[in-house]
């Protein structure tokens, strides 16, 4: 088999090789973030209001889907069900003189919020017009040896031939100065669908739910030539790192929100000892069988 790599686990290499270690190597579990959830919650719905007509894909069908796809998530992943209190349970606000918040308050403001991003989704883009080719489209081509592989959220197709890759953020759009950080998950997705269908996608579109914002880009060859480069380059380096067991830490802004930080020697930390097919778990991140966290999570 092949390795392969993704762009969510390519981004946890550049962000700090030891994250990927955790992730990758040492599979430790993470609490599901409740960001994360709703993202994904709302991704379902997204998808699937382009089950039904066009003149019935409108904000309130689209909203009425979030309750049961909810559901079927949970059903999925229990361990989401603890984003909200038990049945009965009440929460304790910290102001003593408010009214205390029941579970039953906490799911209609789940639920509020997943709605508010649907909401906005209708004032970006019109599904009544759209007819995507693909949606949740598992992509893969392998360059050199290397398997390169993910998940594009919609993929749009011209009669023409062209093609325009959506993806949803529930996270707030970035500014100028990490733009490329979010557009090269995109251009990671061009490069793949160049290389299996031999052509270039005419445009990239992050559509970004929280602020409203939509992150138009139109990808050149030589751009995706540049990605391809890139991503070899930190295979490269992947090796390497799991040849000599030296994944080391790179502190920067998003450790305040990492779940590994008590074990990171950044902190003060201890790792936990290496496994012995640590080498192997690292070039094939497929053989961990773990979800890799939303992209919306780091919102």
């Amino acid at each position: 088999m092949s390795p392969a790599l993704s762009p969510s686990r390519a981004s946890d290499f550049m962000q700090c090789p030891l994250l990927y270690r955790f992730r990758v190597i040492d599979r430790l579990p993470e609490p599901p973030s409740a960001a994360a959830a709703r993202g994904t919650l709302v991704h379902a719905a997204l998808e699937r209001v382009f089950d039904l007509p066009a003149p019935q894909r409108t904000p309130e069908a689209t909203i009425a889907l979030l309750p049961g796809e909810w559901a079927r998530l949970v059903e999925e992943e229990p361990e989401l069900a603890s984003l909200l209190a038990a049945p009965g349970e009440e929460v304790t606000p910290l102001d003593d003189t408010a009214p205390q918040v029941t579970e039953a308050d906490r799911e209609r403001a789940w639920f509020e919020e997943a709605a508010g991003f649907v909401r906005t989704w209708f004032t970006l883009e019109d599904p009544t017009r759209l007819e995507p080719a693909e949606r949740e489209l598992y992509v893969e081509a392998e360059v050199d040896g290397l398997v390169m592989r993910g998940y594009v959220d919609r993929l749009d197709v011209a009669p023409d031939g062209r093609l325009r890759v959506v993806d949803y953020k529930t996270g707030r759009s970035p500014s100028e100065q990490w733009e490329g950080k979010a557009l090269f998950q995109m251009k990671f997705y061009a490069l793949v669908l160049w290389r299996t269908r031999g052509v270039v996608p005419t445009l990239l579109q992050l559509v970004y739910l929280r602020d409203g914002q939509v992150l138009r880009y139109a990808p050149e060859e030589r751009e995706l030539l540049a990605t391809e480069r890139k991503v070899k380059a930190l295979w490269a380096a992947i090796e390497v790192a799991a040849t000599t067991g030296d994944w080391r830490p790179r502190t920067g802004r998003l450790c305040s929100w990492c779940h590994h930080k008590p074990i990171c020697p950044a902190f003060g930390g201890t790792p936990p000892p290496l496994p012995e097919d640590a080498k192997s778990r690292a070039l094939d991140p497929r053989a961990t069988g773990q979800t890799a966290p939303a992209d919306d999570a780091d919102e």
